[in-house]
């Protein structure tokens, strides 16, 4: 199977703290493996992770004490990934336009790169834990304040109001998560259809920031 993600290159002797990083990411990676044959995270059991990963099951307790800390790390990784990747798109000097040309290439870019992760990301949004769906909701809630700040930053929509940013924002990470589900169904030998949803996506962020220019809360 592709890798899940670029790691580091092993080194040859690893130290102490290399080899329990690997491990840890061994174990994040088995469980992505196992959701992608169509499996809810909940359904996962920790020896069938650790033998996934190739590990014992007592030494899973040496990085989470339990499922859902393994499962709020996957939110965590996938997200923070995301976010650094699309503040690329968001660098000073870069048209309006430009960025939301660049935003869609590099999410697309990342979904092909970090599928399993999208994957998890988009079926547990609404999935069977509670504590991971609230661990999603938190994350995308910090996606949208960093885009809204970063907004900010250049200079665009100053006139809106913190509330109504961070409410723009938040319309235009929740496109995202829902193109997502698209683009994971998308087979590999359909360049027509890819190229469609691309081009529907980059509309709907035009029209989201078209609307936004235009929003007044009195028009409530």
């Amino acid at each position: 199977m592709k890798s899940l993600k670029k790691r580091p290159a092993a080194a040859a002797n690893p130290s102490r703290a290399e080899q329990k990083l690997r491990t840890r990411e061994a174990l994040m990676d088995a469980a992505l493996r196992l959701m992608s044959q169509g499996r809810g995270y909940t359904s996962l059991g920790l020896r069938e992770i650790t033998r996934e990963a190739g590990v014992v099951p007592a030494s899973f307790y040496r990085h989470f004490s339990d499922m859902d800390e393994l499962g709020l790390a996957l939110v965590e990784e996938t997200g923070l990934t995301l976010r650094r990747l699309l503040r690329e798109a968001r660098r000073e000097g870069v048209k309006p336009l430009h960025i939301i040309q660049q935003s869609v290439r590099i999410y697309r870019q990342y979904m092909q790169d970090h599928r399993l992760h999208l994957m998890f990301m988009a079926g547990e949004r609404w999935g069977g834990s509670s504590l991971i769906r609230r661990s999603i909701r938190y994350e995308t809630q910090h996606f949208a304040t960093e885009l809204a700040q970063d907004l900010r930053d250049l200079g665009l929509l100053l006139y809106q109001s913190k509330p109504a940013m961070q409410m723009i924002c938040q319309l235009t990470v929740n496109t995202m998560l829902n193109a997502a589900g698209d683009f994971l169904d998308l087979q590999p030998d359909q360049p027509e259809v890819e190229k469609e949803l691309m081009e529907g996506f980059e509309r709907q962020l035009r029209l989201i920031f078209l609307g936004a220019e235009h929003w007044k809360e009195e028009s409530v």
